[in-house]
């Protein structure tokens, strides 16, 4: 098995990155996809003196390579290992908000992709897991072997965009039960057949992972609670490798940077829906030509950033003979309904 603390780990599009966050001496920010470290080693870096960074992991075992890489920023830094879905209750939690900003890089890391026995490559002969956190108990075996072939039909279809859906879920049940990676990609290519450079088992690999771990639901819930996190001016970086991440991280994005968002035929409006946020890169950014030389798997990339713009209910310091927009509004801004939560957190646990 492949030693995950000697395997090397690129962080994809880090001057973008750095330049997206505007990472700032003394600033305070999150890297909800922790992976190696890269990221955070190098936010950590631009923000010194002062900054701090909260890293979120949810792979235990890539979560001791990130401590091991940011033991000389160590009184600079918390890490949590658990799932970026649950971002502001840790938070809330560690008192780590509003912060300047946070960055989501949602592809396996390096270390992940080559660990032969975690089950995310064909490249290697592993069990069929899939599981970034492995205390989890649904693997891609547990997929793969009872679900029914219409439903395992519609996870390829949805997740992997795979045009022969259907008759790969009917070869897969027919060929039941099927244990390892290289069984799995074997009877893919066998189904229909191999055309151009790519594995016709890729799309399937990348729809039985995105099912396994929630991905797509788990994006969609920590976007909205990032944009409540992130103060006055703060930043929101993304960056994802596939079409379906990218719509979701686009269309949030479009929804939070306009107003009303009621259908066209409403004939007034009713949602009394305010900007939260402001786009800040109307073209998408991906690679430098060097970078897809250096680290081939950052091809598929995309970046996206966004700012956090205030809000009439942001503020609680404005005096009353005072118009919020015509104030300094970076002087001190909390969210009332993110007190009030933080009230009942207080209340249940009392």
């Amino acid at each position: 098995m492949t030693n995950r603390r000697s395997a090397t780990h690129t962080p994809v599009m880090l001057p973008e990155v750095l330049k997206a966050l505007d990472v700032q001496p003394g600033g305070r920010y999150i890297d909800c996809t922790l992976g190696g470290g890269g990221h955070a080693a190098a936010i950590l870096e631009h923000s010194s003196p002062g900054g701090q960074l909260l890293g979120i992991e949810a792979d235990p075992s890539a979560l001791e390579v990130a401590k091991e890489r940011l033991q000389y920023f160590k009184a600079s830094t918390l890490l949590v290992n658990d799932n970026f879905t649950n971002l502001q209750t840790i938070c809330i939690k560690y008192d780590f908000f509003p912060v300047h900003g946070i960055l989501l890089d949602l592809g396996l890391s390096s270390m992940q992709l080559s660990e032969q026995g975690r089950g995310f490559s064909f490249q290697y002969d592993a069990p069929l897991d899939m599981r970034v956190n492995p205390a989890q108990k649904q693997d891609a075996a547990g997929i793969v072997n009872t679900y029914p072939e219409a439903k395992l039909a519609e996870i390829l279809k949805t997740y992997g965009e795979e045009p022969f859906s259907a008759r790969i879920a009917r070869s897969i049940v027919n060929a039941r039960p099927l244990t390892t990676t290289l069984q799995l990609a074997g009877l893919i290519e066998k189904t229909v057949g191999r055309r151009g450079k790519i594995h016709p088992a890729t799309r399937t690999f990348q729809a039985l992972r995105i099912a396994v771990n929630h991905e797509l639901e788990n994006l969609e819930s920590a976007l909205r609670q990032a944009v409540d996190m992130l103060g006055y001016q703060g930043k929101l970086v993304v960056i994802s490798y596939h079409s379906l991440e990218d719509r979701i991280v686009k269309q949030f994005i479009q929804k939070e940077a306009r107003g009303c968002i009621c259908p066209p035929s409403a004939p007034v409006c009713t949602c009394d829906h305010e900007p939260r946020l402001r786009i800040l890169n109307k073209k998408v950014i991906t690679p430098s030509e060097m970078e897809l030389r250096e680290n081939p798997r950052s091809r598929s990339a995309k970046l996206r950033t966004t700012e956090r713009i205030a809000m009439r209910n942001d503020t609680y310091t404005i005096p009353e003979n005072e118009s919020f927009f015509d104030s300094d509004v970076s002087r001190g801004w909390r969210r009332p309904v993110l007190l009030q939560k933080i009230k009942m957190v207080f209340l249940t646990a009392s």
